[in-house]
């Protein structure tokens, strides 16, 4: 953690402050190198410290520290940090989350529903609850990464599907309740996106069914208008519009960034 911690640098008090959970890969970081790239000052908590440590080299002015969510000293230690480095919160990104085994209902161990839920839901409402007498004092954004599965039944991950679909509730519900601070919160619904994280959902997939990888790939953009993977980008570019002033009219918003799924 040392290592880490090592890398905040002082200063630049009139910069943008954001937190990325979950922010070491995939969209999270893809995030995160979107608001560095603005000029704002960024931390990325992640569990991964061999990950994050591999962003922070390959993202310059990136500050990273270690985090499991599910821990609540981690988060204490999260918020130590970030008070010291940055000072305060104008936007928080709430992207951590894991998908859970993928298998039907009755064959998903309690341990592992449980799992999901304390890191996607449970975790997401204890980063948020100690960052919201900060963003009182900024004004400011809550961005949080529900999914496709948010929208639609998701068979082979029920508790995956279960917290997104809660995530849309905790947005609305935060929207109502921190509106008259000037505080906006909105949900992005991400479709299939690029990266490992898909690969592995895909292959899950094809464990179950017996098919190809690249049959399920084709089964998975079948119900999207546009047949492709969302890079990861175009996500980042979302939750960045959310912070700039038209972003900023907008608060209780569920927005899918998935090609147009026809299904549900």
């Amino acid at each position: 953690m040392g290592r880490v911690l090592n890398r905040f640098q002082k200063g630049h008090e009139d910069m943008t402050r954001v937190l990325v959970t979950g922010g070491a890969a995939g969209i999270g970081l893809a995030v995160a190198k979107r608001f560095v790239a603005s000029g704002a000052r960024v931390l990325a908590c992640d569990v991964d410290e061999a990950t994050l440590n591999k962003a922070l080299d390959d993202v310059p002015g990136l500050l990273g520290l270690p985090c499991d969510v599910s821990v609540v000293a981690d988060i204490d230690a999260l918020f130590s940090a970030l008070d010291h480095q940055l000072g305060g919160l104008d936007v928080l990104v709430n992207n951590v989350g894991i998908g859970g085994p993928t298998l039907p209902a009755d064959q998903l161990a309690s341990e592992d529903w449980q799992r999901v839920l304390d890191i996607n839901l449970t975790g997401t409402f204890e980063v948020t609850r100690r960052a919201i007498p900060l963003l009182k004092q900024s004004a400011g954004t809550i961005i949080n990464m529900s999914s496709a599965a948010g929208r639609y039944g998701y068979p082979n991950r029920i508790a995956y599907a279960t917290t997104k679909w809660g995530l849309i509730g905790f947005t609305k519900t935060l929207a109502m309740e921190l509106g008259a601070h000037d505080i906006t919160a909105n949900a992005i619904l991400p479709g299939a996106v690029g990266g490992e994280r898909f690969d592995r959902v895909i292959a899950g997939r094809a464990d179950i069914s017996g098919r190809s990888i690249e049959e399920e790939t084709a089964l998975g953009l079948a119900s999207q208008s546009i047949k492709r993977i969302v890079p990861p980008e175009h996500v980042a570019d979302l939750a960045h519009f959310l912070t700039t002033p038209a972003g900023r009219s907008m608060s209780g918003a569920a927005l899918p960034i998935d090609c147009d799924l026809q299904h549900g």
